[in-house]
């Protein structure tokens, strides 16, 4: 190569040299077209989480508004705090000089929070849905063999001799006949029988192959047959609905003193069905002045079941086999004064309550064992005790190992009432919200209706106060006479006290007049 040639690069070489320095100032500047490009779709993307934001705090006022619990003032503060997030978010977008990271951040924290609370209310809502404004009892009719029959089901017992008894509930006992024949398309060979009793030892000695009757006697035929479940077995079964006169509709519950008549039935099954009432119990509430008057009465008081038993004398607990409105008839009638409300609860519905609350502490007035359940045995100190569902069950049906029997079972059921009420007006109700929804729904049945509910509810919060509970129990004396319900044989029933019943009905008079009774203990 030539000097010439030489030269001629050099040039062009100084010239590309003196370009370069240049080219790389460019390179090093920011992209200030790519940096705007981000800070546009990091905007974008913090509008539209606030729009979420938005649209679920809609939501959850919305399941707020139609919960109806809060005060109207809860609900304000709730509404500000909300439109305050919303706005300090949405701001953030526009005037952070960064991509305002804290504030999605905190959007999506909120919308989460918003959400989760929002499926709990709906959820509050629909569980009491299903618990108010009970409408109806359920009869569940039944077919009946020796446990060692061949027949499993109606259609293998079609030509089987069936005894039936048209005294009690006797329209009950035709219309399953007829159900029954129109199952199998012919009609059954019935032989009729004067009483109960008498329709079960036709079973028991052959002389009938099945007995029709309803399933709430069973109770009662145990205590005439010992072993009678496990003797005998169900084949066919037959649900009848009779519609419940509500009359406490207008009651105006956040104002005027009412009363509610708490059932616990003896069995696992469907609520509304009729069924003997282990616990008897009702609350006197005065909203006014916060007191509360528990009255207990012993399942075996020997009284009068009105519009039933026609001035004879049966067990308290048979009345439930009538339904929850006998029940609360008879109680009326013993006691001279008017129950509103009634609010049923099964075995498996105390159960999941007590442990959705995280167990209770109950107060016992003695101490002794029990079995708790599956033959765990169960001891009992005198004073605190912590019980689990099942605990807290064997407590209150415990009346063989306790002093008084069944006086003190009564005792210690409104001892599990009355600590239930206090963990509820405690923050424990916050952390066992979820499992008590669950346990409500199916296992409790009340004819007070939403509305009152809410507002009852809605008062609470609203004034934050305690209450003030009394527990009385009736007493009597332990005796064997005829029942209505089974007249074979003379069954062990409780005579009341009525020393002990008219003390019962000055304090409920107390407790209407506005009276704060002595001996009464607080929620705090």
């Amino acid at each position: 190569m030539s000097q010439r040639d030489v030269k001629k690069r050099v040039p062009h070489r100084g010239r590309r040299g003196k370009h370069a320095p240049k080219r790389e100032r460019e390179y090093d500047r920011p992209d200030r077209r790519n940096s705007g490009g981000n800070n546009h779709l990091s905007r974008k993307i913090g509008l539209i989480l606030a729009g979420i934001e938005a649209v679920i705090s809609v939501v959850f006022l919305v399941a707020l508004f139609q919960l109806n619990m809060f005060p109207a003032l809860f609900m304000a503060i709730i509404a500000i705090i909300l439109v305050v997030c919303f706005g300090l978010i949405l701001a953030s977008q526009f005037f952070s000089k960064k991509n305002a990271i804290g504030g999605k951040v905190l959007s999506v924290i909120i919308s989460l929070l918003l959400l989760l609370a929002s499926y709990y209310l709906f959820r509050v809502n629909s569980a009491i849905g299903q618990i108010s404004g009970g409408e109806y009892k359920l009869d569940s009719m039944v077919v009946a063999v020796m446990a060692d029959d061949p027949a499993e089901k109606i259609q293998d017992a079609e030509t089987y001799q069936f005894g039936v008894q048209y005294q009690m509930k006797g329209e009950q006992i035709r219309e399953t006949v007829d159900a029954i024949n129109e199952e199998l398309g012919t009609e059954i060979h019935v032989v009729e029988f004067e009483s109960l009793a008498q329709q079960a030892e036709a079973l028991h000695n052959g002389q009938v192959d099945a007995i029709i009757y309803n399933e709430g006697y069973s109770g009662i035929l145990e205590e005439a047959f010992e072993g009678y479940s496990t003797n005998t077995k169900i084949i066919y079964s037959h649900s009848i609905k009779n519609e419940l006169e509500n009359k406490a509709a207008d009651v105006e519950v956040k104002d005027e003193t009412f009363t509610v008549y708490i059932s616990g039935i003896d069995v696992y099954g469907a609520i509304e069905t009729n069924s003997r009432s282990d616990v008897n119990i009702i609350a006197t509430v005065n909203p006014t002045t916060h007191q509360v008057l528990l009255v207990t009465t012993p399942r075996d008081y020997y009284v009068e079941i009105p519009g039933i038993s026609g001035g004879q004398k049966d067990k308290l607990t048979h009345a439930g086999v009538y339904g929850v409105d006998a029940s609360m008839a008879t109680l009326e009638q013993l006691y001279d004064t008017e129950i509103d409300f009634y609010a049923r609860v099964n075995f498996t519905s105390l159960i999941e309550m007590v442990d959705a609350l995280g167990g209770v502490d109950v107060e016992s007035e003695y101490a002794f064992t029990t079995s708790a359940d599956s033959g765990m045995v169960m001891n009992v100190v005198q004073g605190i005790n912590h019980f689990n569902g099942k605990q807290a069950l064997a407590f209150s049906r415990e009346r063989m190992n306790v002093p008084g029997g069944d006086n003190q079972r009564g005792k210690d059921q409104q001892a599990v009432i009355t600590a239930m009420i206090k963990k509820m007006v405690s923050p424990a109700i916050l952390t066992g919200a979820n499992g008590i929804i669950s346990s409500v729904s199916g296992n409790v049945d009340t004819n007070m209706s939403e509305e009152q509910i809410q507002n009852l509810i809605k008062k609470q919060l609203a004034e934050g106060a305690s209450w003030n509970i009394k527990s009385v129990a009736a007493e009597g004396t332990g005796d064997n006479q005829l029942c209505y319900s089974y007249s074979g044989m003379p069954l062990y029933v409780m005579q009341p006290d009525q020393a002990v019943v008219d003390m019962i009905k000055s304090e409920i008079n107390a407790v209407e007049n506005g009276e704060t009774l002595e001996g009464s203990v607080g929620t705090e």
